[in-house]
């Protein structure tokens, strides 16, 4: 439980700073547009980059708080004996989701992507550092998924 709540606080503190970043990014980007009237030419795609980045560690984030969307129709009807059955079920599909898609998928992207060596036009670095995200929320995703399976909790209740 100490270990999930600094994978928490690491999370989010990581995905703070990120979101940090693109504001700043994108307030540049209209400041250097409109007032010096030069746009900047790195902050379109650093933009762009940034939001793969919080986006996939934020999905990552909130599966971790069990604050995802979700469609609890059938679970609210089920004993909480069958709940927890249906949990487990659930978390076990999104452990081979993030495995088959983030994972592998993620990393053939990564790999695919340094193999050919592929620059962004703007900032000049590897797209492959861009992807990496793929396959590391995955494993963040993996990890959240099986304790919550090792723990089994009980459906939340809706308000």
């Amino acid at each position: 439980m100490k270990f999930r709540k600094s994978i928490d606080t690491f999370l989010g503190t990581l995905v703070t700073i990120f979101m940090g970043v693109l504001v700043l990014n994108v307030l540049w980007q209209v400041a250097s547009r409109f007032i010096v009237g030069h746009p900047s030419s790195f902050t379109d795609e650093l933009a762009g980059y940034l939001l793969i980045w919080v986006g996939l560690l934020g999905a990552a984030y909130v599966s971790g708080k069990r604050e995802h969307l979700a469609i609890d129709l059938i679970s609210r009807k089920l004993s909480e004996k069958n709940q927890r059955k249906l949990q487990i079920f659930i978390n076990v599909l999104i452990v081979c989701f993030a495995i088959v898609v983030l994972i592998i998928g993620g990393s053939n992207l990564v790999y695919i992507t340094f193999y050919l060596n592929q620059i962004s036009s703007a900032l000049q670095i590897p797209v492959g550092y861009v992807y990496l995200v793929i396959p590391i929320s995955g494993i963040f995703i993996i990890y959240y998924a099986v304790a919550d399976i090792i723990t089994a909790p009980p459906a939340k209740p809706t308000h």
